[in-house]
C-alpha cells in the first residue's frame, strides 16, 4: 500500500517536471501575456462614445422602469456631486444613460406616450402614481413629480441640458412595435419608423442595449447599473 501510494506521487512529479520541460508552463504565461495585451476592435457605430467631451466617463446602464427613474436621478447626482466637490462643470463629465430591455419606452418622446401610453403601460409594468393609469406622457421627463417616482423630480430633458446622452435599445423597440403593431391593427412596418422618429432629444438608437453596455467600457466608462 505504502509503495503503491510513493509509486502515484512519483509519477505526478514526474509529469510536473515533464510538464516543465516541454513548456506547458510557458504556454499558460504567453496566453496570460497575450489576454493582458488585448486591445478591443473599433468600430465606426461606437465611434460616437469617444466623441463626447469629458474627463470623466460613465455609463448608467438601466433595463426596467424603477430603473429608468432612477438612471436619470443618478445622473443628476452625478453632476451635481462632480460639481461641488471637484468643482467639475457638467461638460467635464461624460454621461451616457442606457434604456434597455423594459427601460426602453422612456427613450420615446410625450406624443408616443400619449398614442400608446396604454401599452407602454403593460409591456413595462409602469403606471401614474397619481392616477393609477396609464400615462400619457414621458414621466420621466414631466414636472410635477417629486418623490413619487424614482427620478425624484429630475428630468430626462435637465439632464439632456448638461450634455448628457441617451443610448435606446433598437432591439428592444422592434420587439415593442410587433407588439403595439399587434394590439392597434397596425403593421410593425409603421410603428417602427413612427418610434424611432420619436425620440427623446439626445437619444440613439443602439443595436442593443446590451452591446451599448461593453462597448463603453472598451471605451473607458465606468459601468453603473441602476435598478
Amino acid at each position: 500500500m505504502k509503495s503503491d501510494k510513493w509509486t502515484r506521487r512519483s509519477l505526478m512529479t514526474g509529469f510536473g517536471a515533464i510538464a516543465a520541460a516541454f513548456g506547458v508552463r510557458p504556454a499558460l504565461a504567453r496566453a496570460q501575456t497575450s489576454a493582458g495585451s488585448f486591445r478591443p476592435a473599433r468600430h465606426e457605430l461606437d465611434a460616437w462614445l469617444d466623441e463626447m467631451p469629458g474627463q470623466h466617463r460613465v455609463f448608467i446602464d438601466s433595463a426596467d422602469a424603477q430603473g429608468a427613474g432612477n438612471a436619470v436621478l443618478y445622473a443628476n447626482n452625478l453632476y451635481r456631486a462632480n460639481q461641488s466637490a471637484y468643482s467639475l462643470d457638467p461638460h467635464d463629465v461624460a454621461i451616457v444613460v442606457c434604456f434597455r430591455h423594459l427601460a426602453t419606452v422612456f427613450g420615446y418622446n410625450d406624443a408616443m406616450w400619449a398614442k400608446y401610453g396604454e401599452h407602454f403601460s403593460r409591456l413595462a409594468s409602469f403606471t401614474d402614481p397619481g392616477t393609477d393609469q396609464p400615462p400619457s406622457a414621458n414621466l420621466y421627463n414631466a414636472d410635477g413629480y417629486g418623490r413619487e417616482l424614482p427620478n425624484s423630480g429630475n428630468t430626462i430633458d435637465a439632464q439632456i441640458e448638461r450634455g448628457a446622452q441617451f443610448a435606446i435599445c433598437d432591439a428592444a423597440t422592434r420587439f415593442y412595435s410587433g407588439q403595439v403593431a399587434r394590439a392597434t391593427g397596425q403593421s410593425m412596418d409603421d410603428v417602427y419608423p413612427e418610434l424611432v422618429a420619436n425620440a427623446i432629444p439626445n437619444g440613439r438608437f443602439v443595436s442593443a442595449g446590451v452591446v451599448a453596455a461593453t462597448r463603453s467600457q472598451e471605451y473607458g466608462y465606468s459601468l453603473l447599473y441602476s435598478m
